[in-house]
This record gives structure tokens, C-alpha cells and sequence, in this order.
């Protein structure tokens, strides 16, 4: 079944997904602008909100499996359903908390709101789209991130004077978009055994995750996805402090975050679209290299003072590393098919939780044995060799 199984286009799904995403996005990119009132309403130090932010990650994470085995076998309306009840309670808790443990179980709680929204909205492109499907599943991923680039301004300008107001505002936002996409988004019909069209063929390789991490592809994308996301977390946790001990301007290391997030944004759908043109897995290959390229130039320019290429370089580096947040659910739909590609890729998803303990406390440490340049070329030739392993990808055979 494809896109002509709609009285329409496709893309108001492609919206509505993108919708729901955006406005659950801003439970993670918003938290910077959240935590300091957070903190300052709790009394809590600078170490326990990182331990309320890391529970987030792991909660929005693991989530998705769940509401992915869940999506492909009954719809998405349940898990979106339970993504909007968690979205909006994580939201109202952290508002009205009045100890460090209530606003960590809140966060937490938002975190698997997240999860359920997550994996809805990016394979929904995955199951509807035969051609463009790469654009499509970027202009999904790009909301994730450029909704709260709009939003956090006035997050930041309202949370400091009316932090429970602008919590409910945030759990109507939040939990309003994940309810709109309840009502619009649904999955096509499954083929049946005599149908012949091209996505009867493709939903023949009907792989359950169990089936697909006995295969070694699935393997080399998790440890792909699991270095560069912790790459990827090393830098925009830590840009700013690297752009520092070179003794670069203040100015360079603010502009190294805007770019980094500006970059992120535009990368996820010029990669997804030119992954539907050029292939998936050279996509996915070349734009790894480029990255780590970038990165590694990002370093040299910067110890050499010349800040404007470092801020630059950075943003090429963010920007190569976003077209497989596009590839990679396109990817593991190509290889085990798109009846369970929600849950697959939610298994793949996993890898961030190795990536988040490379970006922050191997990271970290990286940095206080090795220095921070030494640690950035590390990372940067990661990457590398993440690209280059891409390029070893072969279709998947029963």
C-alpha cells in the first residue's frame, strides 16, 4: 500500500507528524532554559539537575521500544494517546513539584511521552512513502529540533517570572499535538497475501526485532549509531567549553552553539532528500566523513585562533551528522521491511544510551586525561570510521 490508499497527498501526515514532534521536542531542547528556575524553586545543585536530565534520556530512550512493538501491531493512536497523557503530566508535575524526587519522576514521565511521539512521527514516513521518502522522514526529524529553536526565546522570557504558568502552557502544547496526531495519523492496510504491488514485496521481509539483531547489519548500524550519537552529544555539551579553553571570544563560543543547533536542523532534511536521489547508504557514508572531516578542521582552526572557521566548522560538522537521523529508519525499513519498522528502529534507538555515556562521562574524562583537542579528534575520527563502516552495508538475506 502507498500513498494512493489517501484522498490526499501524504504530506498532511508528513505535517501532523511533524506537529506532534516539534511540540514534544520542547521537553528536551527546552530543558536549558528550564532547569536554572528549576533549580533555584528547589534548592537542587548543578550535579542533581544533571541527574534529572539524564533520567530523562533514559526514559525517552527505552521508551520506544514499547510504544513501537505497540504502533505496528495496533495503530499509533494508543501510544500517541498515552505519549499526550505523559507529555502533559510530565509538564504539569515539574510545575507544581515541591522536592527534587517529584521533578525528576515528572521529567522522566515527559521522557516516555516523548519516546511514544518519537517513534509514531518518524516512521510514519517510513510506511506511507515509496518515493521522497527520505525528504519526508527529514522534515519529520527537523522538527524535533527547530520548534523549540522558535519556541525557547520566550520560554526563557516567561519561565523565570511565572514558572508554573508557563509549565501548563508547555503541557497544553505538548499534550495538544500528540492528541491532534492521534486523530489524524493512521498506519495503511497490511497487503494481503495475493497482492503483487512493490510494497506487498517489500512488507514480505516482515523482520520482528528479534529476528533483525540476529542479522549483522543491524549490529554495524548499532555501533554506527551508538559513536556518532555520542560524538553528536559531545558537541553540544560541550562546544561552548571547548571554545573557551582555546581562548576563543565569547562571541565564538555562542555562535558555535546557535550553529550547531541551526546546522542540526537543515541537515536531517537536505541528507533525507538527497539520500532519495544518491541512495541511502552513500548518503549515510559520505556525510559521516564529511563530518568528522569538518570536526577535526574545526579543531585546527581553532587552536590557531582563526574563530570565525571554527564557528563554521562546527556547523559543517552538525550539519553532516543529522542526514542519518533521515537514513537510518529508512535504512532499517529497506532491510527488514516496514510492518515492524517501528519497533526495529526503536531497538536501534537504544544505541543512544551508549552514545549519552560517551558524550558525557567518557567524554569528560577524555578531557581531563587527554586534553580537549585530543578528545575532539577522537571524536572526529569516530565519525570517520563510522562512515567507512556505512559503506560495508549490504541488503539483508534470510
Amino acid at each position: 500500500m502507498d500513498r494512493s490508499e489517501l484522498r490526499f497527498s501524504g504530506w498532511e501526515l508528513v505535517a501532523t507528524a511533524a506537529v506532534a514532534l516539534g511540540a514534544a521536542g520542547v521537553y528536551q531542547f527546552g530543558w536549558s532554559s528550564i532547569r536554572l528556575p528549576l533549580g533555584g524553586r528547589l534548592g537542587a545543585p548543578e550535579s542533581a539537575l544533571g541527574t534529572v536530565f539524564t533520567l530523562f534520556v533514559v526514559f525517552q530512550t527505552l521508551g520506544q521500544f514499547p510504544a513501537g512493538w505497540v504502533r505496528d501491531r495496533y495503530g499509533p493512536r494508543i501510544p500517541l494517546l498515552a505519549g499526550a497523557l505523559c507529555l502533559a503530566g510530565g509538564f504539569v508535575g515539574v510545575g507544581l513539584a515541591d522536592s527534587l524526587p517529584v521533578a525528576a519522576a515528572s521529567y522522566a514521565l515527559g521522557g516516555v511521552g516523548v519516546s511514544a511521539v518519537y517513534t509514531v512521527a518518524v516512521n510514519t514516513p517510513v510506511k506511507w512513502f515509496h518515493d521522497r521518502r527520505g525528504l519526508a522522514t527529514g522534515v519529520v526529524g527537523m522538527s524535533f529540533s527547530g520548534f523549540s529553536f522558535l519556541v525557547i526565546p520566550t520560554i526563557r522570557g516567561r519561565v523565570g517570572e511565572a514558572f508554573e504558568g508557563t509549565m501548563f502552557v508547555l503541557a497544553v502544547v505538548a499534550g495538544g499535538g500528540a492528541v491532534l496526531a492521534a486523530v489524524v495519523l493512521r498506519d495503511p492496510p497490511r497487503t494481503s497475501d495475493t497482492d503483487d504491488s512493490p510494497a506487498a514485496a517489500l512488507d514480505e521481509r516482515a523482520w520482528t526485532w528479534r529476528e533483525s539483531v540476529r542479522t549483522w547489519q543491524f549490529w554495524l548500524l548499532y555501533v554506527v549509531f551508538a559513536a556518532t550519537n555520542g560524538v553528536g552529544l559531545m558537541i553540544i555539551g560541550k562546544i561552548v567549553s571547548f571554545a573557551s579553553a582555546m581562548s576563543l571570544p565569547a562571541a565564538a563560543a555562542t555562535a558555535s552553539a546557535s550553529a550547531v543547533a541551526l546546522s542540526e536542523a537543515g541537515g536531517v532534511v537536505i541528507g533525507g532528500s538527497l539520500s532519495d536521489r544518491l541512495g541511502r547508504r552513500r548518503t549515510v557514508a559520505a556525510s559521516l566523513v564529511l563530518c568528522g572531516v569538518s570536526l577535526a578542521g574545526a579543531v585546527a582552526l581553532g587552536a590557531q585562533g582563526i574563530a570565525a572557521g571554527f564557528v563554521a566548522l562546527v556547523g559543517a560538522a552538525a550539519f553532516f551528522r543529522t542526514p542519518m537521523f533521515a537514513v537510518f529508519p529508512n535504512l532499517v525499513a529497506d532491510y527488514y521491511g516496514r510492518r515492524y519498522s517501528s519497533e526495529n528502529y526503536a531497538a536501534l534507538y537504544t544505541a543512544k544510551l551508549f552514545g549519552g555515556v560517551f558524550g558525557g562521562t567518557v567524554a569528560s574524562a577524555l578531557v581531563l586525561v587527554i586534553g580537549w583537542s585530543a578528545s575532539f579528534l577522537l571524536g572526529a575520527a569516530l565519525v570517520v570510521l563510522s562512515g567507512i563502516a556505512v559503506t560495508f552495508l549490504r541488503p539483508v538475506e534470510r
